[in-house]
Order: structure tokens, then sequence, then C-alpha cells
């Protein structure tokens, strides 16, 4: 067995599960001879990735968080540095999550691993010490969105941009049609969808879904719309119900795009979640909870203007955004209910959003990216 054909990937959350699974296909149809293994989730493990350890195990939210995680988190990464050592590993692709990753490249560096970033944090807006060592400890970068790749070139690394993976994704989606969605989920044909998309890891939920639920509730009620929560795979759908004394919601799993489609308006929580809502033309409310502590020092890094990513790509706060204390029922429900209540408002959201398809472009992103690392993985094997 050629055993250079092992390559390692991490990805730590939902989002980068699902930009994983279409990389990992994009490698299989390259070389389907490669043997993946690391952290992932049910996406990509479908396409053939063998997973060290499920991104369920791996969602800590916020400093706070990661500390009291720290020794489960030393663990995994001894076991992955071990697992490297034994399938004599040449090439790492890391995915995001930048607490987690950019830790352990440190030790993968020192093993004269390939190291390659796929969807690099957000340096831009905050961590810009993270640059530097990005620019140490990475072979090649690559980077979704165009403006990034002119941010890293000019810190000297080398990044390269190869699209925006969700435009595949997208565009090779098989949606329902609205019909089929509310026949299959017996929603109520007579009501338009009012969609809460709350996150995809336990402690985010518990600190949005609580005041976003009871803004929706009220509005659905007052303008004859219904409510229904977009669940990530990974959370369990009873904690909605017993987080809130509201009960009158529809839980939806696995189904985010269609119901992205097929809404009126949206209760999103800041994200990859808006940038997909964006995409898919949804107007939407950006909201965003964490701890105290997070939010304190999250907020004296950050250095940008919007935190939404589909504000972001547009450079203008097209969508409204609510954090910590300002994301409170009260405040959700009269921003949603200002929008709502303004036919003009609304389609201009909807206008000044396909503009963030025109930003990105219609690179096929994985299979870029895939060719990339196939040929670094070639050149390791060639050295």
């Amino acid at each position: 067995m050629n055993t250079n054909k092992n390559v390692l990937i991490i990805a730590g959350e939902a989002s980068g599960d699902l930009h994983g699974a279409s990389l990992v296909k994009e490698l299989k149809k390259l070389d389907s001879s490669l043997k993946i293994f690391g952290i992932g989730g049910d996406k990509m493990k479908a396409e053939g990735m063998e997973l060290i350890y499920h991104i369920d195990r791996m969602a800590f939210l916020g400093f706070a968080e990661v500390v009291k995680h720290l020794p489960f988190i030393k663990k995994v990464q001894r076991n992955l540095i071990d697992e490297v050592r034994l399938r004599n590993v040449k090439e790492v692709v890391l995915i995001d999550y930048p607490g987690f990753n950019l830790n352990i490249a440190k030790k993968f560096k020192k093993l004269d691993l390939k190291l390659v970033y796929y969807i690099t944090p957000q340096v831009w807006a905050w961590g810009k010490g993270r640059v530097k060592k990005i620019r140490k400890l990475f072979d090649k970068v690559l980077v979704v969105f165009p403006f990034e790749q002119k941010f890293f070139k000019e810190k000297n690394v080398d990044a390269q941009f190869v699209g925006h993976p969700l435009i595949q994704e997208i565009n090779s989606y098989y949606f329902l049609s609205k019909a089929e969605l509310f026949e299959k989920y017996n929603l109520d044909q007579a009501k338009e969808i009012l969609l809460i998309l709350p996150g995809s890891r336990t402690q985010e939920v518990k600190s949005i879904f609580p005041e976003a639920i009871k803004a929706a509730s009220e509005l659905a009620d007052e303008l004859n719309m219904q409510t229904v929560v977009a669940c990530s795979g990974n959370i369990n759908e009873q904690m909605f119900f017993e987080i809130t004394d509201v009960k009158d919601f529809k839980v939806i799993r696995n189904k985010t795009y269609d119901l992205m489609k097929h809404s009126k308006f949206g209760i999103v929580k800041s994200g990859t979640s808006t940038l997909e809502a964006g995409l898919l033309e949804l107007p939407m409310l950006i909201v965003y909870k964490t701890s105290s502590l997070t939010y304190a020092i999250g907020k004296s890094l950050v250095k940008i203007k919007n935190i939404g990513l589909a504000n972001i790509v547009l450079d203008e706060q097209v969508i409204p955004e609510l954090i910590q204390n300002d994301a409170n029922a009260d405040n959700i429900y009269n921003t949603v209910k200002r929008i709502l209540s303004d036919n003009v408002l609304l389609t201009d959201i909807k206008v000044r959003l396909r503009r963030i398809k025109e930003i990105l472009g219609n690179e096929n992103a994985p299979e870029n990216a895939a060719k990339i690392i196939y040929s670094l993985l070639n050149e390791h094997k060639a050295s």
C-alpha cells in the first residue's frame, strides 16, 4: 500500500462538514484510492471519510467554553498526531475552526507535513495577529472570498481564491417545490413561513432561540404567518421545546435550503447561514448572542462594522443586525415587523441580496481546491 495516499482533514463544525464533504467528494474523483480520515460530520462520512472524531464532540463556543474542555482537546490532538505518525501522513487539510486548527497546525509543522488551510478564519475581521501564524505554518491557503486573496497576498501569504463552496452546493442542490415542502411537513398552505435559524451549536441555540421564538410567535399571530425552526442535524429538536414556553412552532430537520427558498422572512444567527440565506435571496434579520466573557473579548478584537457574512460581502448593512443584549424579543419583533410591513423595503432587500452571487462569482470551489490539494500531495511524494 502506498501510505502517502493518507490525507488528514479536520473540520470542527456543521459548516465545515458541509464544505468538507464536497471537498472529499472531489478528491475521491481525482483518486479513488485516497484514504481520507480525521474530524468531520455525517456529510463527510457519507462521502467516504473515516471519522476519528465526530464534530458533535468538538462544538465548543467561545473562550470560556474552550478552557473548560482543554483536557479533552489535548487528548484529541495527541490522538491525531499518533494517527499521523502511524499512517505516515504527508498532507493535512484544515477547514476553518481556527481555535483548534491553528493550535494543532504548530504541532503538525514540526512533523514536516504539507499544510493546507481551506476556508480560513476571518482574520481580516479580528485576530490579525493570526496572519503571522498562517504565513509561518501553511504551505497553501485556499480562500473563498475575493477580498481575502488580496488581504493575504499583501501580508505575503501564499493565498489563492478558489470560489465559494456555497455556490456549487446551492447550484447542485435538489430543491423541493413550495407545494412539496408544505405537503411533506404538513405546513399550512394559507400561511407564509417565518423562519428561525438559531445556529448549529447547543450553546448558540440556548442563547438565541428563546428571544427569537418569543418575537416570532407574536409576529406570526399578527401577520397570519407560521413559525418554522430549521434544525441542524446535530441538534436534538426536543431541546427547542424545553427552553421556551412557546409551543406554536414546527421544527424541521436538515431542510435548511428548502426552507430558506420558500420562506418569506428569516431570523438568522450570524455565521454561514446569513450567506446561504443571502444567496437564496431571503430577507432576514441577523441576530447574535454569546457569553458575556466571549463577547467582551471578541468586541475588543473585532475591527469590522458588520458581523453578518451577507453584509460583509456586500460591504454595507443591507440586513439589520442585533447583537448581544440588543438581540432581545422586543427588538427582534420591532425590526421584523417594520420590514414585513413595508413591501418596498422587503423587495429592495431581495434585490440587493442578488449582488452576493455577482461578487462571489461562479467558480467551482471544491473542485478547484481538490486539484490544488492533490497536486501538493503528489509534489510531496515526488520530493
